[in-house]
């Protein structure tokens, strides 16, 4: 986790993690499978942000990068932390 709060979403400029964005990540072996949404299933930027994804985490070592893209649960913004809400101005 400490590693995708590295990733900024490419249109909002707050980290992937605080957004929400991420769901679970596990590491099996020489496995990592992070499991997250977008804030909307037609996301342009959906494969910048797989990039960027994979980038951070090709440092940690000789893993196999998997990433599950999921619609459901919906993000929604109760998801974000209390400091992405306060940066985008929600609260």
């Amino acid at each position: 986790m400490k590693q995708l709060s590295t990733v900024m979403d490419p249109e909002l400029f707050v980290d992937i993690v605080s957004l929400g964005l991420i769901y679970d990540v596990k590491v099996t072996g020489k496995k990592i499978k992070v499991t997250m949404t977008l804030t909307t299933p037609g996301c342009l930027l959906a494969p910048e942000i797989d990039r960027l994804v994979r980038e951070v985490l090709k440092p940690l070592g000789n893993y196999e990068i998997e990433l599950e893209l999921v619609w459901e649960p919906a993000w929604s913004k109760d998801r974000m932390s209390e400091e992405a809400k306060l940066q985008l101005g929600m609260i």
